[in-house]
């Protein structure tokens, strides 16, 4: 069904900055055909004006006119003949699209401890016995712990994150279960935290 002078926003054409909303790039679209530069200029100062008043708590940011006229130059296409206050020069890198990240393909034994406790194991199967060492052990262990109950994964013991840190460091790091003491976990919040994910 058409309904003449309706049209949607799926049929217009793409913002190019979508904060600033239609009306702002319509402006700078109008601002960009009036003939001479003396108009231009006002116009262009009239629509950083607005743009401005769009987000005042920013005002006291470092570059935030910078930023506007970098915007404007932007919305533009970087057709808008005016003087310009700033450089927008810098404002190409901001129309350029980044490069793909590579998402990050490292085999881990187990999920449930993540990537960052792998590089911990390995860590710790270099370092020299010590106070160090010890208290990041200590760290280890209770993340581990943490872990095991926030992922219930079997069972989670003390002798599960102990023989776990034994079997990743290679038999490097052996917990005295008798003497090491973990930190105290409240397992209400790890259930009351799974509720809320449901």
């Amino acid at each position: 069904m058409e309904i003449s002078g309706l049209d949607y926003n799926t049929q217009r054409s793409k913002l190019i900055l979508p904060e600033y909303g239609r009306e702002i790039q319509q402006m700078v679209d109008h601002a960009v055909t009036l003939p001479t530069k003396e108009e231009r200029q006002r116009c262009a100062e009239t629509i950083i004006e607005i743009m401005e008043r769009m987000a005042p708590q920013n005002r006291d940011n470092k570059d935030y006119m910078q930023k506007l006229w970098d915007h404007l130059a932007l919305m533009s296409n970087f057709q808008l003949d005016i003087d310009y206050p700033y450089d927008v020069n810098q404002a190409l890198d901001m129309a350029r699209k980044p490069e793909p990240m590579a998402y990050p393909n490292s085999k881990i034994p187990v999920r449930h401890y993540g990537k960052m406790l792998f590089e911990v194991f390995e860590k710790l199967k270099t370092m020299e016995p010590g106070a160090e060492r010890d208290q990041l052990v200590k760290a280890t262990a209770n993340q581990m712990k943490r872990n095991l109950m926030q992922w219930s994964h079997g069972s989670v013991d003390n002798e599960k994150v102990a023989s776990d840190l034994a079997r990743f460091t290679d038999g490097v790091i052996q917990l005295d279960l008798s003497k090491f003491v973990f930190e105290k976990i409240n397992e209400r919040d790890f259930v009351e935290k799974k509720k809320k994910k449901r």
